[in-house]
């Protein structure tokens, strides 16, 4: 008979299981369990063996949809597949939290730099795992990622990082035939407009952290190592990462030659200040690093703390360690500077990285504007 809902509805219930066939649909039946639990089931044969494969329950599909699913399964199965086989590979598929551990060890570790390697550990270990690491891989569509970005929605630059994590994960995962081509759910997850922090120490600014430095190196409050640093930073214009890492065999004359930066090979030009700053800075033996830390053959590896004290001493909390580069920048703009000058003072590689400051460039126009309107203006009120 057709399997119908009454059909299904009023099958008596019995101490084993049973199978009502449907006469429409050859191998699709709905199994009756002595519990009154109703599965909607097809059974078919692969090689010669026969097989079972269950797909849903009676009341959550009603019969004409299962026997729609059946039908597409049967067809499926009659071009070559195998449901059964199909569940089998499915159990053994990695789950996201488990290719994020091989993405790491075989993609990542090779291929980027070591502090792009620990932010997107950080990323996997706080953020991508927590919410689907324990997802199968092959299974997560662009919902699950969307509802991963829209939860850090209120920090727009992590959420953002993660998606680009996420991104690669998936890419990857294509790269090793784990994923059909052109499956990244990621692509069409919007990221958000970030808005670039521009937080410039002005000339009072600069007067007090340098008299909080001198007052840190009086009383010895601060490592003489770390406060040499903060000084680099903000006559350099360099990263964080360039002055922690800083050897002394990188420093050339005048420059230093940094075999690596985010943007590759890279050479810093210092200026006299600098130099001076460099050469107070005692070398310590057996330590090729120009900041030491505590460790034998070592350095500073935490500035965060330090800065903390020194900007609070300084009445700067707001400022943050990489706006020391920005600090800079302003400067150079704001003396005249060009802005592929400014570029090759920073290291940039694209111009469009360094026009983010052009419109302090400004400020020099602004000034003269104000003196020249001012003459006129005392003239014009006698």
């Amino acid at each position: 008979m057709k399997l119908t809902k009454r059909v299904i509805d009023s099958a008596e219930i019995r101490d084993k299981a049973y199978e009502l066939w449907d006469g429409e649909v050859k191998g699709f039946a709905v199994r009756i369990y002595p519990s009154g639990t109703k599965s909607y089931m097809i059974q078919y044969r692969v090689n010669g063996k026969t097989d079972k494969n269950f797909f849903g329950k009676h009341g959550v599909l009603t019969p004409d949809e299962a026997r729609k699913i059946a039908r597409e399964k049967l067809v499926y199965i009659a071009n070559g597949g195998n449901p059964a086989e199909d569940k089998r590979a499915h159990a053994k598929a990695p789950t996201l939290g488990g290719f994020c551990n091989y993405f790491m060890e075989h993609y990542a570790k090779q291929s980027l730099k070591p502090s792009t390697f620990k932010e997107y550990q950080r990323s996997i270990d706080n953020f991508i795992k927590p919410a689907l690491g324990n997802r199968k891989l092959q299974d997560i569509v662009k919902a699950d990622v969307t509802k991963l970005h829209h939860s850090h929605s209120e920090r727009p630059y992590q959420a953002n990082r993660t998606r680009g994590v996420l991104s690669k994960l998936f890419n990857y995962a294509e790269e090793l035939g784990l994923r059909p081509d052109n499956s990244n759910p990621v692509t069409k997850v919007k990221p958000y407009k970030e808005t670039k922090r521009e937080r410039y120490l002005s000339a009072e600014e600069q007067k007090q952290l340098g008299e909080t430095l001198r007052k840190c190196a009086r009383d010895g409050s601060e490592n003489p190592y770390m406060i040499a640093a903060f000084k680099l930073l903000l006559l350099t214009g360099c990263r964080l990462g360039e002055i922690q890492t800083l050897k002394w065999d990188y420093i050339r004359g005048n420059a230093i030659m940094l075999p690596d930066s985010k943007t590759g090979a890279k050479k810093v030009y210092l200026g006299q200040p600098a130099l001076d700053v460099l050469a107070n800075i005692e070398p310590k033996p057996n330590n090729p690093y120009v900041i030491c830390g505590k460790f034998e053959g070592g350095y500073i590896t935490d500035f965060q703390k330090p800065w903390r004290r020194i900007r609070k001493l300084a009445e700067i909390e707001d400022v943050h360690i990489h706006d020391l580069r920005h600090s800079f920048a302003s400067g150079a703009v704001s003396m005249g500077e060009s802005m592929p000058m400014l570029g090759k003072l920073l290291g940039h590689k694209d111009i469009k990285t360094t026009q983010r400051y052009a419109h302090l460039a400004d400020a020099p126009m602004h000034e003269a504007a104000d003196r020249v309107s001012q003459v006129i203006s005392d003239a014009l009120d006698g």
